[in-house]
């Protein structure tokens, strides 16, 4: 695995913050949000497209990561989303 994507297998959490909710909206694009970006300054919320695709900027500055992306093959499947 990528180094700089490290935090977001290894390096996670879930006991310090409240599970993510069908409510919890990704910030980037609205879909529901399944990972928490806890930084200095506030939190930012992602879908798990969008917590990969913005992994290297976090790796650094992040205090915490709740990852709950396993979620999504538990609530939809293992080829949820994919093109057919």
């Amino acid at each position: 695995m990528d180094r700089d994507l490290r935090w977001l297998t290894d390096d996670v959490n879930t006991t310090m913050s409240a599970p993510l909710t069908v409510a919890d909206r990704c910030d980037r694009c609205g879909a529901q949000a399944y990972v928490r970006v806890v930084l200095g300054a506030g939190e930012l919320l992602f879908c798990a497209h969008h917590a990969r695709e913005h992994a290297p900027k976090f790796a650094d500055v992040a205090t915490h990561v709740q990852d709950e992306t396993d979620r999504l093959h538990a609530e939809h499947g293992a080829g949820a989303g994919a093109a057919r």
